[in-house]
């Protein structure tokens, strides 16, 4: 069977593979489209593990609710923030959010399997796809899923993304006044980044731990010598109570008014639009956090690519 060089551009424009890998797919496919995708596919699988070697410590996080109040929260990384600032990366990023949205996958694996919203493949194939065509390893890093009252926030570009969850009434959470105060508590979790929504968050065993560094710390300081154990209780209640305020949402002094604290600002919202407004949680990303990061010089890598 013969090809044209419109037969090869158009299995360029399906595939994202280059024009002669394209050329030479057709020609060891006797010019059969179907036959050279695989081969093209064959190909860029082997690709993508070489490249699933290399760092994805940059991408994005992004959130996104759909109709029916159900928000997720998304990281999928790359290799470089080129790529992340790239329309086919986003894309895929806000396939994947759909996806979760909608199918509710239990894990990472499991939403690979899936049909991508909005394609006719599976996420795994989209990203395989991305891979040949922008060229870099990219990777679902996780997601979470809430189907409870939520506002979100994104920092930066997808840098960090925040997801706040709330106890309150459907007439309540459509207001302004209540997106408002969401979004604040979102952006004091992106900014203050607390460990734990309140006190009765906090794990026995941490609380303990903490409790024994504190005791050490009063035993250490020789003015604390002579005071006697009632003082020293005090003491300590005052050093538990500032660390919840440190680690704690709900107890941490909120960044737009100093005068108050989260809970008392919520608290102060509620009151204004006549309800009962609790958070109930909330997720953080940090993009790339935990993940090693490429510690090469622009310059070196530059001179690699020359060479």
């Amino acid at each position: 069977m013969a090809f044209t060089a419109k037969d090869v551009a158009a299995l360029r424009a399906k595939t994202g593979a280059g024009m002669m890998d394209c050329k030479n797919a057709l020609a060891e496919t006797d010019g059969d489209v179907e036959k050279a995708i695989d081969v093209l596919r064959e190909k860029g699988l082997s690709k993508q593990a070489k490249k699933a070697d290399r760092i994805a410590a940059e991408g994005v996080v992004l959130t996104y609710t759909d109709d029916n109040g159900v928000t997720v929260i998304v990281e999928v990384n790359s290799e470089t923030d080129f790529v992340a600032k790239n329309e086919k990366f986003k894309d895929l990023v806000l396939g994947v959010a759909k996806t979760v949205a909608e199918k509710n996958p239990a894990t990472v694996e499991a939403l690979q399997e899936m049909t991508m919203v909005g394609r006719d493949e599976t996420v795994a194939a989209a990203f395989q796809e991305a891979v040949l065509s922008i060229g870099e390893n990219m990777k679902i890093r996780r997601f979470d899923r809430v189907t409870v009252p939520a506002v979100t926030y994104i920092h930066g570009g997808g840098s960090v993304g925040v997801v706040v969850t709330f106890d309150a009434a459907p007439e309540a959470v459509a207001t302004e006044a209540f997106q408002t105060m969401g979004k604040d508590v979102a952006m004091q979790v992106a900014a203050m980044s607390p460990q734990y929504l309140n006190a009765e968050a906090v794990p026995a065993d941490v609380l303990a731990h903490e409790k024994g560094i504190m005791i050490a710390q009063l035993k250490e300081d020789p003015k604390m010598a002579n005071k006697p154990e009632q003082v020293l209780e005090k003491i300590l209640v005052g050093k538990i109570k500032k660390y919840y305020e440190d680690v704690c949402l709900v107890d941490q002094t909120f960044v737009k008014d100093n005068n108050l604290d989260v809970k008392g600002y919520v608290a102060s919202v509620a009151k204004t639009l006549g309800t009962e407004i609790k958070v109930t949680g909330f997720i953080r990303y940090a993009r790339g956090e935990g993940l090693e990061k490429r510690e090469e010089n622009f310059a070196d890598e530059i001179a690699k690519m020359v060479q």
